[in-house]
């Protein structure tokens, strides 16, 4: 198979989608690998690297996508690059359709094969290719957090973890799911005191086992997340419905019982957020105020290590990519369970139940068995 992979080029976003080493990985299985030029720069690979490894480098991201039959991405194509998407192209990548109307209809218009990252799912719905980006976003969220909760920054002017005789800051996690496990972490390895909230008593049974004394468990429901953000100093929203949209859990009206200066950091933000006022914003503009409330909706927010996000992104994405170009999409996802729930659309036909759902679209459930 051809397989392309064109430099990144939402704002600020360093990732690339196969390493020198992924490249090594599929010459070994015979396929071919345009590289454009500089793609893996961000991330610490130059093109002499890729060449080294078996790839061809290309000049443009145009010359990639009219080449390649199956195109490796990290992040969602853009406007820009709707035009040179082809019809029948396998697209393998982050969509997050559910937050984007407008890139559901451009996939569809475009007969493009989209199979996303985010809903590639194992028997025990965990989702491995979603999980090495939810560890470094959830410890980003902190980082992140800290740093806006600075008063030059517009934060209260606390520090995370406090100082003897002074008490810690109050950070509030909201889902017990990786994202919000590797938030509350690194929030307890700073110090400060953790409330992490969840739906499941069996999941809050396994986080009150491993957390540390200075984490909370506590179940997640309107009457305790009201009482929790009027003394929380940091809010981070790490709800996960997988390929739908998040659920908002702090409404508009909620940031007038907040303290100025809360900070809140919407790790959902690519799947419509599960803080209502949150809008996505990028590396370049990451934060916003609302009713004094400090704003962080970062949508890529692996982007910005991404040396780290790109090795731990690629650990995971390159034996499916491996399958996908082996054996072609229909029959890699007819073999592969996993593989054909991260399937959303092939053929003008939305085939996530999620992204139907949350356009009022038709869903199409069988294409790919009726069609292998």
């Amino acid at each position: 198979m051809i397989i392309g992979i064109p430099k990144e080029i939402k704002n600020n976003e360093n990732r690339v989608a196969l390493t020198p080493a992924g490249v090594s990985e599929m010459k070994k299985h015979g396929h071919t690998v345009y590289v454009q030029s500089t793609a893996g720069l961000g991330s610490g690979f130059n093109d002499e690297e890729y060449t080294e490894a078996g790839a061809e480098v290309l000049a443009t991201i145009e010359e990639v996508y009219a080449i390649a039959e199956m195109i490796i991405k990290v992040k969602e194509p853009i406007a820009s690059e709707y035009p040179l998407i082809k019809k029948d192209q396998l697209l393998f990548t982050y969509f997050h359709f559910a937050s984007s109307e407008e890139l559901t209809h451009a996939m569809l218009e475009k007969g493009a094969v989209c199979l996303a990252y985010e809903t590639v799912e194992k028997t025990d719905r965990s989702l491995p290719l979603l999980v090495p980006m939810s560890e470094v976003a959830g410890r980003m969220a902190i980082q992140q957090g800290a740093k806006y909760l600075e008063k030059p920054l517009k934060g209260r002017g606390i520090l995370l973890g406090g100082v003897p005789g002074v008490p810690p800051a109050k950070v509030l996690v909201l889902g017990g799911g990786i994202v919000g496990t590797q938030a509350a972490k690194m929030a307890a390895g700073l110090g400060a005191q953790v409330t992490i909230m969840d739906l499941s008593l069996p999941r809050l049974r396994q986080l009150d086992d491993i957390m540390p004394a200075n984490v909370n468990t506590e179940m997640s429901n309107h009457y305790n997340i009201t009482k929790a953000i009027k003394d929380a100093d940091l809010i981070v929203g790490a709800v996960l419905i997988p390929g739908a949209k998040a659920p908002h859990l702090i409404t508009r009206d909620m940031l007038k019982l907040m303290r100025p200066g809360t900070v809140v950091v919407d790790v959902a933000v690519d799947q419509g957020g599960c803080i209502e006022t949150c809008t996505p914003t990028t590396h370049e503009n990451p934060t916003f105020i609302i009713d004094d409330i400090v704003h962080y909706c970062v949508a890529n927010m692996p982007g910005a290590v991404p040396y780290t996000s790109t090795l731990a992104l690629t650990n995971a994405t390159l034996p499916y990519a491996v399958q996908l170009a082996n054996k072609g999409w229909k029959k890699a996802c007819n073999e592969n369970e996993e593989l054909k729930k991260g399937l959303n659309i092939a053929d003008g036909k939305i085939l996530y139940k999620g992204v139907a759902e949350a356009w009022n679209l038709p869903f199409n459930e069988e294409l790919v068995l009726t069609n292998a």
